[in-house]
């Protein structure tokens, strides 16, 4: 009845391990340029840059408003306490004789006139148009395009970098599970010669071991893949978090590293001084300092335009009604003739500053430029290395595989010679996607 019980407890845990591995082998595997594609959709720098050019272009349209008319329309209400009064004294306007003996004053006696209404009203439009302010509305709409395209070619260097970064972690991924492929390989072996050194003790054919030792190698493998799981699932958890994939874990779709005929030093340098992110980047800056230097200049140009509008007023009867208008405005501010040049020096101090970044950017770029290709013709003589090594391993592990067929090796003769094939392939491997790595280095440099 126990042995009943027993077996029926162990059946939930039995189903859930078995919907874990269904759930694990259904789960949909991702190659490389589907993560990338993933991340680049998902990510949420990416989409700030987004917003922010779509800001910029905004900008655009709002200053390019500044080269027509401004119009203002204004209106008020006024109500008047005291109204002005207009007196005409008797006798102004001349004296009427009537006889002889009497004679009339025009206006015969003082005449008190009120001026206006209590309530008033006004009603007017004017429009401006700048004249001579269209030479400098037009340099900062340059400026402002140069702003959106900082901002373009910002979002390309942080699309860049996302790719460089999943490639990263894609490449060392894999790199990881074939190292964890070899310590689980070593594991093996230090295992089997643990098991053999107690039979040989058990069966008394030998009195002197090293035990402890043997000890040490497994808990010392164990070790290792412990680390290379923690390593994966750290990599694993980067990767969801680039690309915004909703999932638990992440499966890799295996890869054969593949080499690639490379092109001259110079011939990269020279691709990346016209595509380079950092280089455009770097050079745009340059020419926003260039218009502000520009601006600056032109800020000391008067203000000159024309002038129209129409005015409606009802309330005072001195003034006309409808008053329609033209003219010219004309404004210098004096003082900013002289808080300009200050202005001029700051935009001058832009421009060097600008100018050095060039330089240095340049720099940077060959330099990492240089190194990206030095590593891959370090890779490449690692993987050609490698693979000599590698075909010895696999030749020696089939020598050892037939004898292991004629029964004439032990069982840990052959998992030592499959604990050496896997560290020759991991080597392989972990050269190989070294290479892809700086070759993916290059790319990114050179804008591609």
């Amino acid at each position: 009845m126990k042995h009943y019980i027993k077996h029926f407890l162990l059946l939930p845990i039995a189903f859930i391990c078995c919907c874990t591995l269904l759930k694990a082998q259904d789960a949909p595997a991702y190659s490389l340029e589907q993560l990338k594609d993933s991340a680049l959709r998902n990510n949420h720098a990416l989409a700030i840059k987004e917003w922010q050019i779509k800001e910029k272009q905004a900008k655009i349209k709002e200053d390019a408003v500044k080269k027509y008319p401004s119009a203002t329309v204004n209106a008020g209400y006024l109500y008047n306490f005291n109204l002005g009064e207009l007196t005409i004294p008797a006798g102004t306007i001349g004296e009427l004789p009537l006889s002889p003996t009497n004679t009339v004053l025009l206006p015969s006696t003082d005449k008190d006139f009120e001026i206006g209404k209590h309530n008033y009203y006004n009603l007017g439009m004017l429009a401006y148009q700048p004249i001579s302010q269209q030479v400098k509305i037009k340099t900062g709409l340059e400026i402002d395009k140069t702003d959106v395209a900082i901002t373009q070619k910002e979002q390309l260097k942080v699309s860049l970098q996302i790719k460089q970064a999943i490639d990263k972690l894609y490449y060392g991924t894999l790199i990881a599970r074939k190292q964890r492929e070899e310590a689980e390989a070593k594991l093996a072996l230090a295992q089997s010669r643990l098991t053999d050194l107690e039979n040989a003790l058990l069966a008394g054919k030998t009195i002197t071991a090293d035990k402890a030792g043997l000890q040490a190698a497994i808990a010392n493998e164990e070790q290792n893949i412990l680390k290379l799981n923690i390593q994966i699932d750290d990599y694993t958890g980067d990767l969801l978090s680039l690309t915004g994939i909703n999932a638990s874990s992440l499966e890799l779709v295996p890869i054969e590293p593949a080499t690639q005929q490379i092109a001259v030093l110079d011939q990269y340098k020279g691709v990346a001084a016209d595509s380079n992110a950092d280089m455009q980047i770097a050079r745009l800056s340059q020419s926003k300092a260039l218009l502000g230097i520009k601006a600056a200049r032109q800020s000391n140009i008067p203000d000159f335009g024309l002038i129209g509008g129409y005015s409606y007023q009802f309330g005072n009867p001195i003034l006309p009604a409808h008053i329609p208008f033209v003219g010219v405005n004309f404004k210098w501010g004096l003082q900013e003739i002289f808080s300009n040049k200050q202005v001029l020096k700051q935009r001058q101090f832009q421009l060097k500053q600008a100018e050095e970044n060039i330089r240095y950017t340049q720099q940077q770029m060959n330099n990492d430029i240089e190194k990206a290709y030095r590593k891959i013709e370090q890779s490449q003589a690692l993987i050609a290395v490698a693979q000599k090594a590698l075909f010895y391993q696999q030749e020696a592990y089939k020598l050892q595989e037939d004898k292991q067929a004629a029964g004439l090796n032990v069982k840990t003769d052959l998992l030592n010679a499959k604990s050496l094939l896997a560290k020759s392939e991991a080597d392989m491997y972990a050269a190989q996607l070294s290479y892809l790595i700086a070759i993916s280095d290059l790319k990114i440099l050179t804008g591609q």
